[in-house]
Order: C-alpha cells, then structure tokens, then sequence
C-alpha cells in the first residue's frame, strides 16, 4: 500500500462524497473512520471530523467523531493491555523511550494525558499505546481520553462544520487557519514539555 497516495487521496471533498456514499448505512462511516485513525495515525483525523460536522451537522458530526475518536482509544489500548505483555509485543516494552512514557504516564496520571489529548496535533495514537503498556489504570486513562477528545473534536467540529464559508468568507478562513496553528503550536509545546519531564525524570533517579 502506498502510503503517500493515500494521504493525497484524504481530502475533505473525497471523505465528503464517501460518507454521503454511504449514508444508507447512517452514522457507522462516520465513526468508523475516526476509530481508524487511532490503529492508522498517519490518517488526517481534522479532516474525518471536519467531514462529519458537513455531512451529519455540527452537533451529530461532533457526537460520530467523538464517539469513533474514543472507541479506537479503547481498543488500541485494551490490546496492548492485554497483549503487551506477549512475546510479539515484549520488545516494546524493552525500548527505552517507551520505557520513560509509561513511567511519565504512571506518575503523572490524568492531568497530562487530558491536557494532550485536548489538542489535535499531540501523538495521541503513541500515547495509547504507551498507556496500554503501563499500569495506570483503565478508568483513570479512558476518563481523560473522554474528557480530552471532547474538548479536541467539539473545537475541530465548530471551526469547520462550514466549509463553504471558507471559500466565500476569507475572514473565516484566516480565522480557522490562524485556530490551526494556534493548536498545533500548543500540541507541539506540550509534546516537548513532555519529553523535558521524561528526561528530568530519569535523570532525578
């Protein structure tokens, strides 16, 4: 599979004209391609709930995105929770970065993970991941994956759910793009922040 064709394929008009392809089958499309994203990260997940505000209306787009957002949360992290500890997935554990995010993970808790996840650009996918690794609890990770992509998709779903406005309102379009860079900026900055602490801590011990 290649994948730079792929992502050339994901635009917004494409995802569009496959939900609305697919409108019979109702709101399943609609989660199913946010859900994806979480076992196939590279996939644009801005652009699956952009998609959804346009095609099913902001406040139904929204609860698909979410609900498909948080599904796949939980399953890659109930795999790795139940399989990490197998010889196929052992060697992840030995890799030494993977070892500082889950001890991040154990001794910062929900705070953190929530603040990540409230932004669109943070490595959400690894998180899980790392998160299914540790051995922080399940309740307290799926609470702040809820919480987190709440704040993420609702903020995703209100700046896009009109893309027509984009084209024919340029003050919106500076609006979301400015909105964009604003979160993308911040993800990155608590990404660092992050790996500052993993390093902090290691080097405390």
């Amino acid at each position: 599979m290649d994948v730079e064709l792929l992502k050339e394929w994901f635009t917004i008009e494409n995802i569009m004209d496959l939900l609305n392809q697919y409108r019979s089958f109702g709101p399943i499309p609609g989660i199913l391609l946010p859900m994806l994203e979480a076992f196939l990260p590279f996939l644009p997940l801005f652009l699956f709930v952009m998609a959804n505000a346009n095609a099913f209306g902001l406040w139904l787009g929204f609860l698909f995105s979410w609900t498909g957002a948080v599904l796949g949360a939980l399953l890659v992290f109930l795999i790795f929770r139940r399989y990490g500890q197998g010889r196929i997935l052992r060697f992840l554990q030995r890799h030494p970065k993977v070892q500082k995010g889950m001890n991040w993970i154990e001794r910062h808790g929900f705070g953190p993970i929530f603040l990540m996840l409230c932004f669109p650009f943070t490595p959400s996918a690894l998180v899980n991941i790392v998160a299914g690794l540790s051995k922080i609890s399940m309740a307290q990770y799926m609470l702040a994956v809820i919480t987190g992509k709440m704040v993420m998709i609702f903020t995703i779903s209100f700046v896009g759910y009109d893309i027509r406005s984009l084209i024919t309102n340029p003050a919106r379009t500076a609006i979301v793009l400015a909105v964009i860079a604003i979160l993308w900026y911040i993800g990155k900055r608590i990404e660092v922040k992050m790996n500052m602490s993993v390093g902090k801590d290691d080097n405390d011990r």
